[in-house]
């Protein structure tokens, strides 16, 4: 499964950047996220409570940060496990292009699940999977407007 979307940021780039690398905005912004704890400035650890459908699952994961091309483009890569509801692995490419006062977050992303919730089939786990970004990035958005001074 593959996303891919952009998002206009009212914010600086370093401050979106910013942003991007806080664990309580990250926390705020996830859908479903009870938990998040960083690690390090590359690795991260979530906890997150989703429902797919009919399945409602717990899932816990860990994700690995490439900041080598920061502020303007990182990666990410991360897996989670849901017990039995499935498992689910994937990875985003992030760029971000200062236009102005305003930033242009644009990602893509892949995914893989197994499990219960392969089952579900792909249209309902795509429309679910589009439906989680928007409300992330959403959040996000909002969150960095509000942090960021007029």
């Amino acid at each position: 499964m593959e996303l891919a979307d952009e998002i206009v940021i009212n914010a600086p780039k370093e401050r979106v950047y910013e942003a991007l690398n806080d664990p309580e905005v990250l926390r705020q912004c996830i859908p479903g996220c009870e938990e998040l704890i960083k690690h390090s400035d590359t690795e991260l650890e979530a906890k997150v409570v989703l429902k797919i459908g009919p399945v409602k699952a717990r899932f816990s994961g860990d994700v690995q940060l490439d900041t080598s091309g920061a502020p303007d483009a990182f990666s990410l890569t991360g897996q989670g496990n849901g017990g039995a509801a499935g498992h689910a692995k994937g990875g985003a490419d992030v760029t971000l292009t200062e236009v102005g006062e305003t930033t242009i977050l644009r990602y893509e992303a892949k995914a893989a699940i197994g499990g219960k919730l392969a089952q579900l089939g792909s249209r309902l786990i795509q429309s679910t999977a589009k439906k989680l970004a928007a409300k992330f990035f959403k959040s996000f958005a909002e969150v960095v407007n509000e942090e960021t001074p007029a």
